[in-house]
């Protein structure tokens, strides 16, 4: 997010852009896609609509990431797309590595399995976690907490 915010005439987008589909386990469709109806700053929510059949969910939207859509909507007070092109289009997705200064490794989609390996590491329940990320089946979230160092740290105290 900093090489974001530093790089380029967009790095406030840029770095919003990351800490969204990172905090909200967005696919990078879903966060080109997010439109402006979707979100509530006054309540501070998030109404998550997923592709690939995937279930829907409201998710909180905290202080810093309130405050920085908050700038980004002042700036684009027409828009109907949160995360706009130079040509006033929604970002595609096709290019979304190169808008968020990302290096050619590094893939949005890491964001979404990022978010997935912390909230699992930070011990939230298998379920939750699930409907946080929008999964029908179980089996695509299970990924998450197999791996997860100290799982059993502790089950004893």
């Amino acid at each position: 997010m900093d090489c974001a915010r530093k790089h380029g005439r967009h790095g406030h987008r840029d770095a919003t852009m990351i800490l969204v589909a990172y905090r909200h386990g967005l696919r990078a469709s879903e966060v080109c896609d997010l439109q402006w109806h979707q979100i509530e700053l006054s309540e501070g929510c998030l109404h998550v609509r997923r592709v690939k059949n995937g279930t829907p969910s409201a998710h909180p939207i905290r202080g810093d990431e309130m405050r920085a859509l908050r700038k980004l909507r002042r700036e684009n007070l027409a828009d109907a797309y949160v995360f706009v092109s130079e040509r006033g289009g929604p970002i595609s997705p096709i290019g979304l590595g190169e808008a968020a200064k990302m290096p050619s490794r590094i893939h949005p989609h890491m964001l979404r399995h990022a978010c997935g390996y912390k909230l699992a590491n930070d011990g939230h329940d298998t379920r939750a976690l699930q409907h946080y990320l929008g999964h029908k089946n179980i089996q695509h979230t299970v990924r998450y907490t197999e791996l997860a160092v100290d799982r059993f740290k502790n089950f004893w105290r």
